[in-house]
């Protein structure tokens, strides 16, 4: 029995998320091919976290005694392992119990080596796991540290060490460490398995040492049902939705669900507003509770209110979430403004796909960093699916940017719940907002932290700032510990100039349209695609109204941005070949800011509301102020540098590289080459778009 492939998701979990086993083996000797193990020993690690009841020891019967040198240091005998199963009863047992798990160890290599020669010495099939050595980790971290022994290095991270040199033991402390040392790597810019993988070997390379066997282990990719992720709520809803008068009978309602088909109708409100709703299970209830009379009753004394809906523009998936979350099967379909407009049941979404409502769901419940960190994992598997069924990479950044909110919003909780049950509940009524592409609606996997809060009232320095300012900061260590890295440009709440009263904010986009320096332009580009995801949404839905209106009348500032957009360098050099930095070129750069800052030019500039860049350019050209073979090249091109930055991150996920918006086109086969060189030559349309000189 060998090791059992790992799931591809798991690799691409945050370090500090991470669920893994931990191996160490005792052996005959330190021959790795002529000498047989004694002992297996290993812990798990459950979300980043030790879990010492989780743990695996068995002796293994050698078959040949085991020399007296090997026994003074690990003090196993003969008589310890004469009962003992044969490796290959030990192997099988060891390995249900790994599962697909990843493999993560101190000095690996030679358990893994060792391991691979028994299995050649039984003549079992040797599949290798996905593993890391700490000690290679520890090796490229601290260079400097006298040795790389697993006692010096506890003690470097401050890790106690107990019993040593055996298998279990050893097992545990190895954990230890590297929990230890998940920090560290951290800081180094080494987040997730696939990278920890990938720089433990590198460290191998530069010593001049071979990989560990086992470093090439596979990993299995599970597909997810894509349509959930693929499709809106207005796809799919029931419309015009089916409604009764609350001072309706049953068997009327009964009788209206009947001849639709449905099993719902939505009860219309009373003076109040509230809508509610009427289910075949609620019929069925009233029946068993008050027999045949039941019919004859109104719909009030039965139906439920209010009602539970969602926006028609959101995903499937997130309705799935509603649904799971309350415990109920239909849903209402409502507007911003409380216009119902349709009804969606669980029967719906089973009837086209089902399962799609986990990733959601995981987001909503979970309860720390690290079970939030869980999610990017299965966000990047959807991603995969997505990309594989070739779904338009404005689909699947706009579920990513969705679960990035999500996820601010699910940090904002737990953080406001940390501070109330420390007896500092909120002062002033605030909101936080998620600014640039996340609240574009245009993330892909290699975002970080953009956000910013504003509360009502209070001073810099006040109480409510300084409330906000240590809300703020909770907020961003969480998302920084579950894969969402903070702001290099220190874009966060956390941060004075992006928490301020609504009149400071107030007279800060004055300033921003008033003097437009290269610092006013960047700031406000991001803040005018915000949007609000925790407290009080009043508040920031007002002063983006506001900025919105005073940007229209603002012609300085807006010919500034206009410029600004069309300022970008050229990636083409001589025969017209892209030019390359180690093999790459930045997409960002050269190809979506551009295409995004002149979408939102020419929104500001004709009031539209609209935060997406596709919808921005459809808006535009449907007013016929603009060029449309302009908007519709532009359009096409945002799409197909986006699809080509999701594909390399994706890939680069796989290989443990750090994301960027840099790609490789070299890598990519001829028709998405040329495709993403036609996108880089469609840039300039951005100044046809804002009527004014392109520079390059």
């Amino acid at each position: 029995m060998t090791f059992i492939p790992s799931q591809d998701c798991g690799t691409r979990l945050p370090l500090g998320s991470l669920d893994a086993v931990f191996l160490d083996t005792e052996t005959t000797g330190l021959d790795p091919v002529r000498d047989h193990i004694i002992e297996f020993g290993a812990v798990r690690m459950v979300s980043g976290a030790v879990d010492d009841s989780d743990a695996f020891a068995a002796f293994v019967n050698p078959g040949k005694p085991i020399p007296a040198a090997s026994s003074l240091i690990h003090g196993i005998s003969d008589g310890d392992v004469s009962g003992a199963p044969g490796f290959p009863e030990a192997m099988a047992a060891f390995s249900a119990w790994v599962g697909p798990s990843l493999v993560i160890g101190f000095s690996v290599g030679f358990d893994l080596a060792v391991l691979k020669a028994e299995h050649r010495r039984h003549g079992l099939t040797w599949n290798a796991p996905r593993t890391v050595d700490v000690q290679d980790l520890v090796m490229a971290l601290a260079p400097d540290l006298p040795n790389w022994s697993l006692e010096t290095v506890a003690a470097w991270l401050g890790v106690e060490v107990g019993e040593r040199h055996r298998a279990k033991a050893d097992a545990v402390l190895s954990a230890r460490v590297f929990a230890g040392l998940v920090p560290e790597l951290r800081l180094h810019g080494i987040t997730t398995f696939s990278e920890a993988e990938r720089a433990a070997r590198q460290t191998r390379k530069r010593a001049g040492e071979s990989v560990a066997d086992g470093a090439a282990g596979t990993a299995t990719f599970t597909p997810v049902d894509s349509f959930p992720y693929r499709h809106r709520v207005r796809d799919i809803m029931r419309t015009p939705p089916q409604t009764v008068d609350p001072d309706a009978v049953l068997s009327r309602a009964l009788a209206l669900m009947a001849d639709r088909g449905s099993g719902s109708v939505l009860v219309s409100p009373r003076t109040d507003g509230i809508w509610g709703i009427l289910t075949e299970r609620d019929i069925l209830l009233a029946i068993h509770a008050d027999g045949p009379k039941a019919l004859g009753k109104r719909v009030t004394e039965y139906c439920s209110r209010p009602l539970v809906s969602v926006a028609p523009k959101e995903f499937v998936y997130r309705a799935q979430v509603a649904m799971s979350a309350k415990g109920i099967r239909h849903i209402g379909v409502a507007e911003e403004d409380g216009k119902i407009m349709g009804v969606l049941s669980i029967r719906d979404t089973v009837s086209h796909h089902a399962g799609g409502a986990a990733l959601g769901r995981e987001i909503d419940e979970a309860d720390s960093p690290a079970a939030l960190g869980r999610v990017w994992g299965r966000l990047s598997t959807v991603a995969d699916s997505l990309v594989m069924e070739s779904v338009d990479a404005r689909a699947v950044s706009a579920i990513i940017s969705r679960e990035l909110r999500a996820m601010t919003q699910r940090c904002c909780e737990l953080a406001e719940q940390e501070l109330s049950d420390a007896g500092e509940p909120a002062p002033v009524p605030f909101a936080m907002i998620v600014l640039g592409s996340g609240g574009r609606g245009e993330s892909l996997l290699a975002m970080d932290q953009d956000n910013a809060i504003v509360f009502r009232d209070g001073q810099p320095g006040g109480s409510a700032d300084n409330w906000c300012g240590k809300f703020g900061q909770r907020v961003a260590d969480m998302l920084d510990a579950a894969g969402v890295k903070y702001c290099t440009g220190g874009v966060m709440a956390s941060k004075p100039e992006w928490r301020m009263e609504l009149a400071g904010w107030m007279a800060r986009t004055e300033d921003w349209l008033a003097r437009t320096s290269p610092e006013d332009l960047l700031s406000s580009d991001i803040f005018f695609d915000a949007m609000p995801v925790h407290g009080d949404m009043r508040l920031a839905d007002g002063l983006r109204r506001s900025a919105i209106e005073r940007a229209g009348d603002a012609k300085p500032f807006l010919s500034r941005l206009a410029l600004k957009a069309a300022d970008f360098r050229s990636p083409f050099g001589w025969l017209n070949r892209l030019r390359l930095d180690h093999g790459r070129i930045d997409l960002k750069m050269h190809g979506l800011l551009p295409i995004v800052s002149a979408a939102r030019v020419a929104a500001l500039k004709h009031g539209i509301d609209s935060r997406s860049t596709a919808e921005r350019l459809r808006a535009v050209r449907e007013l016929g102020v603009v060029p449309k073979e302009a908007t519709d090249l532009l359009i096409a091109a945002h799409g197909v540098l986006l699809d080509a930055i999701l594909r390399q991150q994706l890939e680069d996920l796989r290989s443990g590289v750090a994301l960027s918006n840099s790609v490789g086109p070299e890598n990519m086969d001829a028709p998405r080459r040329q495709q993403l060189k036609w996108a880089l030559e469609q840039v300039p349309q951005v100044a046809n778009l804002l009527g004014v000189p392109v520079t390059v």
